[in-house]
């Protein structure tokens, strides 16, 4: 089968063929890919920057959010059957560690990453597990929906943290309206009654978040924090949930969040510099995100079935994947680019 693989850091992955992954445990669950989302992460892992944390060994098959159709499983599998239209939680999960049983199961002691530790879903077949798998309506298409696997439930599940911090008359400061920006736009407005303040460098961007609901947009031009303070009367957001977190965003969130408001953490890639005392003094927080459970996922697709969260796509096929990834650097793809097996 053709996949997307890196095999050296810094430089460009290669599309190759590769043996088809089969089925050989009992909860094992082989899918054929319909949709693989092309994430920023995918850009971080070809960086190096997560290669200390995965201690994956190159190469191997990147792409962690995935959706498509059951196409082979292990004898002990019972929640979905060959032909199922399925999209996978990206952390399959031994459900039996203290916590899965919290519901907990990002933070799994014997979980799996495929894309970040193991072989993921750029590629026309993923070797999964039943754990992972969320049967779907029989008509959803997996490109549709593929890259809720993992932006979705990100963004869902810092919107679901935050949200009782936001009834009526409190503002919640979407900092960034890409991929996982323009989910959290729609997961807040179906969630909480806060008015919502969406921040981005891309005018594109911004009509976008307009179009789904946003309350007020604003450029992020370099007034742009000053601008939030005069839309919340000095005083700054509740909540800001910073999507971007990189190239001076994180430092304008903080900024951006009221006395004993809260900065979720979602996207990465540099260092929050606060000084210590701007914490205590103003009582803020600083709460880290990573992706969500399988649970948020769940819910989420009930939104998605319901029209109520919808993802802005630009679809490639999986032949054209280096295209997908420089036109992710670069900043051409509005919402979420999604690679598509020509087989699928």
């Amino acid at each position: 089968m053709k996949a997307v693989r890196l095999h050296n850091y810094h430089e460009q992955p290669v599309i190759e063929e590769v043996e088809q992954p089969t089925v050989s445990g009992p909860l094992d669950v082989v899918v054929k890919i319909g949709g693989a989302g092309v994430c920023r992460t995918d850009l971080h892992v070809i960086e190096e920057q997560w290669a200390e944390k995965s201690g994956v060994q190159l190469p191997y098959t990147i792409g962690h959010e995935n959706a498509g159709w059951v196409h082979e499983v292990g004898s002990a599998v019972t929640n979905v059957a060959v032909g199922d239209t399925v999209i996978l939680h990206p952390t399959p999960t031994c459900e039996l560690c203290h916590a899965c049983r919290a519901g907990d199961d990002m933070h799994c002691a014997d979980r799996r990453f495929p894309g970040i530790d193991s072989d993921g879903g750029m590629a026309e077949y993923l070797l999964t597990s039943a754990r992972a798998c969320i049967k779907l309506d029989p008509g959803t298409r997996p490109d549709d929906v593929a890259a809720l696997a993992d932006a979705g439930i990100t963004a869902y599940h810092a919107v679901r943290k935050a949200a009782p911090q936001l009834p009526p008359g409190t503002v919640c400061v979407v900092n960034g309206a890409g991929g996982l920006g323009h989910i959290g736009i729609q997961t807040l407005a179906a969630m909480s009654a806060t008015t919502s303040v969406v921040v981005d460098r891309s005018a594109e961007a911004l009509e976008l978040a307009g179009e789904l609901g946003a309350d007020h947009t604003v450029l992020a031009d370099g007034d742009h924090v000053q601008t939030v303070l005069d839309l919340t009367g000095g005083n700054g957001a509740e909540v800001v949930l910073d999507f971007v977190a990189e190239q001076g965003a994180q430092q304008d969130a903080f900024a951006m969040t009221r006395q004993g408001g809260s900065h979720y953490v979602i996207g990465y890639g540099s260092n929050i510099d606060v000084p210590t005392i701007d914490i205590i003094s103003t009582e803020r927080n600083v709460i880290g995100n990573l992706v969500g459970t399988y649970n948020d996922l769940v819910e989420l697709m009930v939104l998605a079935e319901a029209g109520k969260v919808t993802l802005h796509t630009k679809k490639y096929p999986l032949s054209k994947a280096l295209e997908a990834l420089a036109d992710l650097d670069a900043g051409r793809v509005r919402g979420r680019a999604i690679l598509v097996p020509d087989n699928a």
